[in-house]
């Protein structure tokens, strides 16, 4: 019958109707995949149930759970598996909400627990709180974690700004997160009786004595859970921008509060049920949003958070059932299911480097500025002069202090032999302190004309952690290798990540933000692998390695100051006589080029000597943080951009804060002792933070 329409009327709704139709099998694949994620959780809910140190299997866990076990086999189950499995969907599923709820308010897919140092905050509180030695209940400790966490997600937020694609709010949080972790390592070197557990508890455990914490702690996860379900649709107008937003009625400012109060609730209560899990909250939102490339349901905050909330389950116990697959039962037991979640999160933070859009390319510095030699010599005189007062303290200071004439007598060898025994360890350690700076400043000094990138330095590129992994690897497996062998361990570590650093960065010409962050990928790369080989060695071993990774200058003798010392006299005396060069290499990609340098080869030629001073400072003093950033920028403020002034200004520079540093760590809290690492860290984390917020006005 044939149908005929009336042509003044309105046209017939089929476009509504089709819609209708495709939404219909798109709402039925929503589903699916819904129903996919809550098997895929089940399974590995079981499997996880059934791995252990104990030989109770698949059979005896299902007579435990229908009260047909043995008392042993049933204790086994009920007291440590089911609530290590319970605590895993728990905090997988707290996590990924709070990272996709992050990500929604900030507009930024590279948000998340971690990258905006919530984890390294809460921390740091619970660091503070234990130290006082109050024993606290599980909801206080969570109330200390949350306010730890809150405050660092402030911090980051407000220095990063918003915008999807932004890399500043990794590198803000990244920075934060190194300076608040070195302020709780020193307090486990100060205090290790009051916090005697707390670095295994930062690499995140889901291990569990009973159901105690999860009970106290579901319903907090719960109530923000929810919170941010009830919250979802003014999260959802957020996407459409603040302006489109308030034209809808939507309070902006207030949305973007309580989703980030209510994501550190939900961080805060996984952090203090089983500390750290690493990247849990950065990877589940992003297995997830393709979903929504397909299936309309999953934009929108109310479905999505639940899916990042099952996808973060999943990651975290599919990292315990990976663990335990791969790693015999008795060594899996001391091995933190935090260590596994950091490792993956740190490929995935790689990979989301090499793709996110970085709108700031390798930019030349804003002009060539000038200073006048009388600037300079005047300068140079200055802290030449402040080297020598830095040495003079070295040698007098410490836990027992000395008269210049007590080292005149040493010198001469008429010294008694309490003198003779506090300069035969005092001198050496003064030396690497020294010798460690300047070569990480010029280290620095490189890097940045190289890349043209005022963040870029070997700790903050991940070059020192390869570095420090190589020589941890060496200390653990074989304590008494000599000096040379952490030194060659520490070039092998510091050459391998160099080059994927370097490599994974240079297409296209070195990003500005893109080389920074791919750097903070590998250093939390081998950060984790690091842990693992602490937590797997003896204890002995592990105080060694603790000691050394702070930075610290203790036990060095003068056969560990030799290596580095000719490294910093070859590398000094190289680029000097390249000053040219890396003036034209820090101008441009056209100049060096047009005057015919090879600027790929003068390039390869700096990064390799950068590696090659930073390992050398890594094993002779350990992981110190930032120097090789502050060093060259100061320098370049004092003295201009032209190199022949800058590299022995920042050469300087970085002698006298690292000496500093070391004088300090030993003698403010003496006989105690902080690694100087730890002091720069502290040092330098404000400054980053402080370029950070520079580069954004």
């Amino acid at each position: 019958m044939a149908v005929t329409a009336n042509p003044s009327g309105p046209a017939p709704p089929a476009a509504p109707r089709e819609a209708g139709t495709r939404q219909g099998p798109a709402r039925k694949g929503a589903a699916a995949v819904a129903a996919a994620l809550l098997l895929l959780v089940a399974g590995l809910a079981l499997v996880d149930i059934t791995q252990g140190t104990a030989s109770v299997g698949a059979p005896e866990v299902w007579k435990a759970l229908t009260g047909r076990a043995d008392p042993s086999d049933a204790s086994v189950v009920i007291a440590s598996r089911l609530p290590r499995m319970t605590a895993g969907l728990l905090v997988g599923a707290v996590l990924g909400a709070a990272g996709a709820a992050l990500q929604a308010v900030s507009r930024n897919v590279l948000s998340s627990p971690d990258t905006l140092a919530v984890n390294a905050g809460s921390y740091l509180a619970l660091g503070l709180a234990a130290v006082t030695g109050v024993s606290l209940p599980l909801f206080a400790s969570s109330g200390i974690a949350f306010a730890g966490g809150l405050a660092a997600a402030a911090v980051v937020l407000g220095l990063s700004g918003l915008g999807a694609g932004t890399v500043r709010l990794v590198l803000a949080g990244s920075a934060l997160t190194l300076g608040l972790t070195a302020v709780t390592q020193a307090l486990l070197l100060l205090y290790p009786e009051e916090t005697h557990g707390l670095y295994q508890w930062r690499q995140g455990s889901i291990a569990q004595h009973g159901f105690d914490g999860v009970l106290q702690l579901a319903p907090i996860g719960l109530a923000a859970f929810l919170g941010l379900l009830l919250a979802a649709r003014r999260v959802d107008a957020l996407a459409l921008g603040d302006d489109a937003a308030r034209g809808l009625g939507v309070p902006v400012r207030a949305t973007r509060v309580t989703g980030v109060v209510l994501a550190t609730l939900l961080s805060a209560a996984a952090v203090t049920l089983a500390g750290p899990i690493g990247f849990v909250g950065l990877c589940a939102p992003a297995l997830v949003r393709p979903l929504a490339r397909r299936y309309r349901a999953f934009t929108r905050a109310r479905t999505r958070i639940p899916a990042a909330g099952l996808a973060g389950a999943a990651l975290v116990l599919g990292s315990d059932v990976l663990l335990r697959a791969l790693v015999p039962a008795d060594t899996a037991v001391a091995v933190p299911t935090g260590v596994v979640t950091s490792l993956v999160g740190a490929v995935f933070l790689i990979a989301m480097a090499t793709r996110v859009r970085d709108t700031a390319g390798a930019a030349a510095q804003d002009r060539l500025r000038l200073r006048s030699r009388t600037a300079f010599l005047t300068t140079a005189a200055v802290l030449a002069a402040g080297l020598v007062a830095v040495v003079v303290a070295a040698v007098l200071l410490g836990d027992a202090k000395l008269l210049l004439g007590d080292v005149l007598n040493w010198a001469q060898g008429r010294a008694g032999r309490t003198v003779s025994f506090v300069l035969d360890t005092r001198v050496p350690r003064a030396l690497c302190a020294l010798l460690t700076g300047a070569a990480l400043a010029l280290a620095g000094t490189l890097v940045q004309a190289v890349t043209r990138n005022p963040l870029a330095e070997p700790y903050v590129l991940g070059v020192s952690g390869g570095a420090a992994l190589g020589a941890v690897a060496l200390v653990t497996t074989v304590p008494l290798a000599g000096s040379w062998s952490v030194a060659g361990a520490a070039f092998a570590g510091a050459a391998l990540t160099a080059v994927l650093v370097f490599g994974l960065a240079a297409r296209g010409g070195f990003r500005q933000n893109r080389l920074v962050l791919v750097g903070f990928g590998f250093a939390t790369g081998t950060a984790a692998l690091i842990s693992l080989l602490i937590i797997l060695t003896d204890p002995f071993n592990a105080i060694k390695a603790l000691t050394w990774l702070s930075g610290s200058t203790y036990g060095r003798t003068l056969a560990d100051a030799v290596p580095l010392a000719a490294v910093l006299a070859v590398g000094v005396a190289v680029a000097v006589a390249r000053r040219r060069e890396l003036d034209l290499v820090s101008l441009d990609e056209d100049t060096p080029r047009l005057l015919g340098l090879n600027l790929g080869r003068a390039r390869l030629g700096f990064l390799v000597l950068s590696v090659v001073l930073s390992a050398s400072a890594v094993a002779a003093a350990g992981a110190i943080g930032f120097v090789g950033l502050v060093a060259p920028h100061a320098a370049r403020a004092l003295v201009g951009r032209q190199h022949h002034r800058v590299i022995p200004v920042a050469v300087l520079l970085g002698a006298i804060l690292v000496g500093s540093a070391d004088v300090l760590g030993r003698t403010v809290i003496a006989p105690a002792q902080l690694g100087a690492g730890l002091v720069t860290a502290v040092i330098g984390t404000p400054y980053f933070l402080h370029l950070l917020a520079r580069s954004r006005r």
